[in-house]
């Protein structure tokens, strides 16, 4: 039997407000439990939510980039569930009107381009957090998140395996952290996504019996816990058993899902319009000034790199694909004249660093100031590019300059011809056979002469000089 996955995203991405959705509060990551919560995300009797209008400039900005309409007028829901983490018994949410319909997202599929169908994306506000694994026999509830902003987008069922899935994350990491959106840190909740996935015989068209695997924060495990369902629901159908429609949690430890609650239905969440929300109205001013502040995406700024900076298509899409690095590298090319270069440093060595330790460049210690003094060190050839990558490995440890690491440990370039000379004028009396043989036609041992001469200044020796001079003095 021949099979065929079929998968949609439901994206859960966490806005970059200062304040909560329909409170005052602080959304600030990592601060003491229930320290960020006021009396609105507590739900007590009383309080009335007020609405938080950047989130809804940051989801139109949103459906503006993918295509999408914007409902200009949009009204608020209650989606009626008991949790403990959830502190009204109810979500409010966006059922009826969402802010965004429609829209399209591009991905890299195979050699190729998809394009993958949003069907919505709804504001709505977080719960809170359960803890269950630091109190023994007790379970305790955080409520820092409950109220923090979350743009819900919602993919047509269009995905056709697990690296597609990944694919459209990247994507959408991309764009929400250019549009600044989000900061997109997957691994403080801000950028998750519930996967829902089912297999059908191939050339159905029916759809099969679906499973939602609950907020995924990383782009390993999306792709894992993806490819782990689709392997047991196939394994389900081909022992003559029916799938079972359910909500089901990736345990990444054992690389398995396992059941979590069976799967609701939305009739079973008793939506009804927020009663304590009026209809919020987005005026054409207000749409036009959005447009007018609209910023610089990856396919412009790979324009721009190549027309202003004169950069390889190639560097330029790989530096523009992350706005960290983007950034980055514009801020550098202010204080230095070789972009080629600086482009090179940051593709080569400096990526290399940074996916070793899984972060992005701005969380490390390493400022445009410091990389565009390096790369102009090696440029007017205070340094040679082999004694640059030993000030870098430092300058990644310590954050301090190429200056003073070069001042303090005496690693300036030897660029006097006449002191190379001399040296190598002592390298030639020292190796009168390898002369000899060289003199005799072999060639290779030319190499031999520029290590020993690098060796006696210990790397220091303008290599080009060096090259230089050795051919005349071997002639």
């Amino acid at each position: 039997m021949t099979w065929e996955t079929v998968i949609g995203l439901e994206t859960h991405v966490q806005l970059s407000t200062k304040t909560k959705l329909f409170s005052r509060a602080s959304t600030t990551f990592g601060k003491s439990p229930n320290t960020n919560v006021n009396l609105i995300d507590c739900g007590l009797p009383g309080v009335l939510p007020s609405v938080n209008k950047e989130a809804f400039y940051k989801a139109i900005r949103f459906g503006m980039a993918v295509g999408a309409q914007i409902n200009q007028t949009s009204i608020f829901d209650r989606k009626n569930y008991f949790y403990a983490d959830l502190p009204k018994g109810y979500q409010i949410t966006q059922m009826d009107l969402p802010i965004v319909l429609g829209g399209t997202i591009d991905i890299k599929a195979g050699d190729g381009i998809k394009t993958v169908n949003i069907t919505r994306a709804h504001l709505e506000e977080d719960a809170g957090k359960s803890i269950h694994d630091e109190f023994d026999g007790y379970s305790a509830i955080d409520l820092n998140r409950a109220g923090t902003p979350l743009l819900e987008i919602v993919s047509e069922p269009e995905i056709s395996n697990a690296k597609e899935a990944v694919a459209y994350m990247k994507a959408m990491h991309q764009l929400v952290t250019y549009l600044d959106v989000s900061d997109g840190n997957m691994s403080e909740g801000s950028l998750r996504c519930d996967a829902n996935v089912s297999i059908r015989k191939k050339g159905d068209l029916e759809l099969g019996t679906r499973t939602e695997i609950k907020n995924i924060n990383s782009f390993k495990f999306i792709e894992k816990a993806i490819n782990y369902e689709i392997k047991r629901q196939i394994k389900v159908l081909e022992n003559g058993d029916t799938v079972t429609q359910e909500t089901r949690l990736y345990d990444s430890s054992k690389d398995e899902t396992r059941p979590m609650r069976s799967k609701e239905f939305a009739n079973d969440y008793r939506y009804f319009p927020e009663p304590d929300l009026l209809p919020v109205v987005i005026s054409d001013a207000e749409m036009q000034e959005i447009k007018d502040n609209f910023p610089e995406l990856p396919k412009g700024k790979e324009a721009r790199y190549k027309e202003d900076f004169g950069l390889s298509s190639y560097d330029a899409q790989i530096i523009a694909a992350s706005k960290s690095m983007a950034d980055f590298f514009e801020a550098s090319a202010e204080n230095t004249k070789n972009f080629s270069l600086l482009a090179n440093w940051l593709i080569g060595e400096i990526s290399a660093f940074l996916n070793k330790d899984i972060i992005e460049i701005h969380e490390s210690k390493l400022s445009p100031e410091n990389i565009a003094m390096l790369i102009n060190r090696i440029d007017d050839q205070t340094i040679s590019g082999k004694i640059g990558k030993s000030i870098f490995e430092e300058m990644y440890k310590s954050g301090s300059s190429p200056d003073e690491i070069i001042k303090s440990q005496g690693l300036e370039q030897i660029s006097d011809d006449g002191a190379i000379e001399e040296i190598i004028n002592t390298v030639i009396q020292e190796n009168p056979s390898q002369v000899e043989a060289y003199l005799g036609g072999k060639d290779k041992l030319f190499g031999f002469f520029v290590g020993q001469v690098m060796k006696l200044t210990q790397g220091k020796a303008n290599p080009q000089s060096v090259n230089t001079i050795l051919k005349e003095k071997l002639k």
